[in-house]
Formats: C-alpha cells, sequence, structure tokens
C-alpha cells in the first residue's frame, strides 16, 4: 500500500506539470529490411501533446495494418537551474505487413491541436519477396520503455506484482500467405518417436474473422498408426494466439493419439474442413486445407523387440487361499499404466497340474490423463484343485520398453500359495470335469461311443401315379402367376402415365415426404445424437423448399434462397422463418445450449410452423 501511495502522488504532480514542456512527435520502426510474409512494428511517439491533440495514423497504400495498441508514460527530470521538466509520452503501436515487394514507403502521420499540426518524417522500407526471418519478432512484453534519456519512475513501485509483466511466448504456427485471415494447422508434440510410443496429433483453426459453424472435418490418412480420439469438442471454444504479432481466435477441433507400426519418416497428410463464416444470414462457406507434417520413427533396441511399449505395472491376487478340494478360487491378474493399452500383452498364469486353471475373462477400460493414453485391463482366472496340498501359482513377470527412460523394465508379482484341503467325506481327489479346455490343458481328441447299431430299412412298394402335368389342373396353376403379373404390371403402367402429367400431384409427394422426415426428427429429439436430429430437420426443410420451388435449394446460400423465394413470390414474413429455422439448425451443431430437449423441441416447431406459413400465404 506504501509503494502504490507513492506512485499516485508523483503521477499527479507529473500530470499537473506537464503543460509546461514541449511537444515532441516521430514514428520509428523496429526494422528497415522486412519480408512481404513478416510483420513489422511501427511506433509513433507523442512527447506532452496539449489537451484536445489527435493523432492521425499514416495511411500508406503499400503496407496493411495488422493490429494497433496504445500506452502513456511519464517522466520527470531536473534541468539547469534546478527546475522540473515533465515529460508526458504517448506511444501508438502499429502491427504492419508489406503487400508488395519492392522500395516502399510510409507517408507521415500527423498530430492536430488547437494551434497547429506537427508531421512526422516519412519512412523508406524495403521489402523482399517471402519470409526474411525464421522467426518473426516477438510482440512486445513487460513494461513499455521510452525514448533514450527517459528515466522510467514507476520502476520498482509495483514489486513483484506488475501489471506490465509479458506473457511467455508459445511456438507459432506459419501462416499462409493466401490464407492469412483463416487457415487450419495440424502439429505433432515430438518430432520423434519409437515404433509403438505415443504421438499427439492436434488439429486447430485459426481465425481473424468470425465463425459461425465448421460443418465437416476430414482428417488425413493415418497409414501406419493406430489412432485412439483425446477430444474432439462439439461446440467451437475460442482461444486467443498472437501468431506473427497478430491476434487470431484458435478452435480446437481434432486431438488423437498416435502409435507407430513400423519405423522409417512417416508423412501425415493434410486435413481439409469446411467452415461457414459470418453470423446469422451473413454467412459464407469456405474450404480451407491444412498442412501435412513429417514425423521420424526410430525402431525399438533389440533387446525390446517384441515387448510392450509404455509405462506398466501387473498385480495378481486370489479371492481365498486355503479351499478344499474342488471348490474353484478366483484368481485376478491386473495390468495398469501409460500406453496403448489395446496392444499390451499380459503373461499368462500357469501352475502345477494339480490346479486346473481355465481361460480367463478379459476386461478393459481406457483412461486419458494429461493427454496421455493408457487404462487397466483385468483377467480373471478361475482356478480348480484337483488334489489335497499346497501348491505355488508362480509370479508373474511382465517386460516393457519404457520411451521416457529409453530402456526395458519389468514389473512382477508375487507367488501365490495355494492350500487345497480335503472335502466332504474325506475326499483327497475332485472328480474330473467333463469340459475342456483350461489354460494348462493341451486339446484333446476323445471317441466316447457306445458302439455303432445295425442299419435297419423298411420299403412299401405300390402303383406309380400319374405324373403332376398330365393332371387337368396343372394348366391353369401354370399359366395363373404369368397371367397375374401380366395385370399388376399393365396395372402401374397406365398409373405412372397417369401421374407423370401431374406436376402439382408430384410437388404435393415431395412436400409429404418433408413432413415425414420432421416424423423421424421427432423420434431423435429425445436422444443424445444432437447432429443427427438437426441434420434431419434440416433436409426436411430443404426437401420441403425443393418440392415448393421446383430445384434443389440445399447448395444455395442465404442471399441466393432469399432471392429465389422472393421470385417465386413468397412474403417477407415466410422468407424469414424459413431462414430463421434453417439458421437454428446451422447453430445446434456447435452452439452452447441447443442439445438439450426444449432447444430441439423449439426447433422443430419452428420448422413446421415455417412449412404452415409458406402454405397458407
Amino acid at each position: 500500500m506504501k509503494k502504490t501511495g507513492s506512485a499516485l502522488a508523483l503521477a499527479t504532480v507529473l500530470f499537473a506539470a506537464a503543460a509546461h514542456a514541449e511537444v515532441e512527435f516521430y514514428q520509428t520502426v523496429d526494422r528497415q529490411k522486412v519480408g512481404t510474409e513478416d510483420t513489422f512494428r511501427l511506433t509513433i511517439v507523442v512527447g506532452n501533446a496539449p489537451e484536445g491533440a489527435t493523432v492521425q495514423y499514416p495511411a500508406p497504400n503499400d503496407f496493411e495494418v495488422l493490429q494497433t495498441s496504445q500506452s502513456t508514460q511519464m517522466s520527470y527530470s531536473l534541468g539547469s537551474g534546478n527546475q522540473g521538466v515533465i515529460k508526458r509520452v504517448q506511444k501508438y503501436t502499429l502491427v504492419m505487413r508489406a503487400n508488395r515487394a519492392g522500395k516502399l514507403t510510409i507517408p507521415p502521420a500527423a498530430l492536430a491541436t488547437a494551434q497547429k499540426t506537427y508531421k512526422t518524417d516519412s519512412i523508406v522500407m524495403e521489402a523482399v519477396k517471402g519470409r526474411l526471418q525464421a522467426d518473426a519478432a516477438p510482440p512486445p512484453s513487460g513494461r513499455p520503455s521510452l525514448p533514450p534519456g527517459f528515466p522510467d519512475p514507476f520502476q520498482g513501485f509495483f514489486g513483484d506484482d506488475d501489471p506490465f509483466g509479458g506473457q511467455p511466448q508459445v511456438p507459432e504456427p506459419d501462416v499462409p500467405r493466401s490464407e492469412q485471415d483463416l487457415f487450419v494447422r495440424a502439429t505433432l508434440d515430438k518430432e520423434t518417436a519409437y515404433v509403438g510410443e505415443q504421438l499427439n496429433l492436434t488439429l486447430h483453426i485459426y481465425s481473424r474473422v468470425e465463425l459461425s459453424s465448421v460443418d465437416a472435418v476430414t482428417m488425413p490418412k493415418l497409414e501406419g498408426f493406430l489412432s485412439e480420439d483425446l477430444d474432439s469438442p462439439t461446440q467451437l471454444a475460442p482461444e486467443q494466439r498472437v501468431i506473427n504479432g497478430v491476434p487470431y481466435r484458435s478452435y480446437l477441433l481434432r486431438r488423437r493419439a498416435l502409435f507407430a507400426l513400423k519405423p522409417g519418416v512417416i508423412t501425415i497428410g493434410a486435413a481439409e474442413a469446411d467452415i461457414t463464416t459470418g453470423m446469422f444470414f451473413q454467412g459464407h462457406r469456405v474450404h480451407r486445407k491444412g498442412n501435412a507434417l513429417t514425423v521420424t520413427i526410430k525402431a525399438l533396441p533389440k533387446e525390446a523387440a517384441g515387448l510392450t511399449v509404455g509405462h506398466w505395472r501387473i498385480g495378481a491376487e486370489a479371492s481365498q487361499t486355503t479351499v478344499q478340494v474342488g471348490t474353484p478360487i478366483q484368481v485376478r491378474v491386473a495390468l495398469e499404466g501409460k500406453g496403448h493399452l489395446k496392444s499390451a500383452t499380459l503373461p499368462k498364469l500357469t501352475g502345477p497340474a494339480a490346479l486346473r486353471i481355465y481361460e480367463p475373462t478379459t476386461t478393459d477400460k481406457s483412461a486419458i490423463t494429461r493427454g496421455t493414453l493408457g487404462g487397466r485391463r483385468v483377467q480373471e482366472y478361475v482356478v480348480l484343485p484337483q488334489q489335497t496340498g499346497s501348491f505355488v501359482l508362480p509370479g508373474l513377470t511382465l517386460q516393457y520398453f519404457n520411451p521416457e527412460s529409453n530402456r526395458v523394465e519389468e514389473s512382477k508379482t508375487d507367488p501365490i500359495t495355494v492350500t487345497v484341503t480335503p472335502g466332504a467325506g474325506g475326499a483327497n481327489f475332485a472328480a474330473a470335469p467333463s469340459n475342456v479346455g483350461t489354460a494348462n490343458d493341451g486339446p484333446k481328441n476323445r471317441l466316447e461311443a457306445g458302439g455303432l447299431k445295425q442299419l435297419r430299412h423298411t420299403a412299401n412298394f405300390g402303383a406309380a401315379s400319374r405324373p403332376m402335368w398330365q393332371r387337368s389342373w396343372f394348366a391353369p396353376a401354370a399359366a395363373g402367376p404369368l397371367a397375374l403379373g401380366l395385370a399388376f404390371g399393365a396395372f402401374g403402367l397406365i398409373r405412372r402415365l397417369g401421374g407423370a402429367t401431374d406436376p402439382a400431384s408430384e410437388k404435393k409427394k415431395k412436400a409429404r415426404a418433408a413432413r415425414a422426415r420432421l416424423a423421424a426428427a421427432e423420434k431423435l429429439k429425445r436422444s443424445g445424437k444432437t447432429q443427427d436430429f438437426y441434420g434431419e430437420v434440416e433436409k426436411a426443410l430443404f426437401g420441403f423448399l425443393e418440392a415448393r420451388l421446383g430445384f434443389a435449394a440445399a447448395g444455395l446460400t442465404r442471399e441466393q434462397l432469399d432471392q429465389k423465394m422472393s421470385e417465386a413470390g413468397v412474403s417477407e414474413l415466410v422468407r424469414a422463418r424459413v431462414k430463421s429455422s434453417l439458421e437454428t439448425c446451422d447453430m445446434g451443431r456447435f452452439a452452447p445450449g441447443m442439445g438439450d430437449v426444449h432447444a430441439r423441441a423449439s426447433a422443430l416447431d419452428e420448422a413446421a410452423a415455417a412449412m404452415e406459413a409458406w402454405d397458407s400465404k
């Protein structure tokens, strides 16, 4: 609190005396030579501007202004005769990019005051085609700096809680020059990995314009990989990112875990997306293709060949260790850890012949922890003691290759000792079960038969009957189906010929089919399939429009559809209802809150009302 009070007091003195200082006005750039794909910063500095003064940015034809920001600073120094000199500095920062290559000029900036207008010098830049520097200059971070010779009066007043503190920088994807406002980018979290080691493939949209929806995403063919979904959002959730000094909204589309099956340099193709920009009736659909990726997959060391990859541990436990002969016990063997669970293998439970071990049942449960795939596998064995005594189920050993430590590791279980006591009546042996196929038995073939029985045959002889085709009813029965088929064919032909001349009847038929689709959407209303529901409603609307307009309307933009409806004499109220219902279907796939039952019922009522309003116009 003491530091903050001192800062406020000093700031009050500085602002009170600032009017007595001389006006200073100039502009600078952070580099003189740039590439057409680079960004640079133009800084306009205004010192001690009088009240009411306004700054006019330069308006260059050969440069694009991507972002502007403003900051104000004060400094105080003693001049000759111990007279205080106050400077109030305003800085205007413009992030810019050259539109073409060549010698380019940034015009002067202007400062308009009540007495006069100040102008800066123009700046000559050299621009070359492409990217001049591998890494663009990072955006300014930390407290803004004053021109040379200006002390910083606020230094140390804020302690560790510095409001001007910078933000850590993150790796920036390359921005295609032709898609600088909207582009799709894929990234891998590793450049190299072992066979079977997890790689995370992430797909983002970066946009400087408003997005309405992502209509379709085509992922690349992941040949040579096993893949599992980590994240697949159903709603657009933007995050702010600054790339090459330009602010973007970042939208996560997909995140998948990849596990390579073989070593080598593998290329992952480009993903593609159909995106609608703008909101409501101003939507514009665009297609974007992302970037290909290359990753180097290393073979496992010789000592790790054939082993499970990841970080695993195993355990084993028995339901009971002291039982009567012939009483089954359950032995659970569990594997858990990080890696591709479906590719993991567990060692097989074995034991002495006195313990019959049956084939296990397996249960898998996958899990995702901080972007890493893993889970738990449980194998449950039934073990049947065949005779009395004390027997040992040997401990299990799992060897696996851990890519984090780059070596073969192992996990072990303790042996399990089973004590078998006599059964009822003092029996020391259990009756052999009739079924076969246990884990510690090999395949068996048995012939259990009571002998062959004598073949018996009894024959009855009689006079041969007349052939079927010589009987009186055969000819009418054979000709009947043919005559019936010809009659049905003639009836259908007459019906089709009569309906082909009635376009109005055909339109009514299509309209009824569209209303039937709404009935199908009604069945999906209470299901969890949000995209299927809104897709069915949209198909019903487009089918109805095709029936009423006489042509397919699904490929038209909202403006084109509105024009076609207007040309068909549809009233403005009906057109607005149709467009509003279609917009609801578009938003239903991604907008929050559109997936509950009430929102679906409202969308269904809205579509039905649009159809009824059309029919009653």
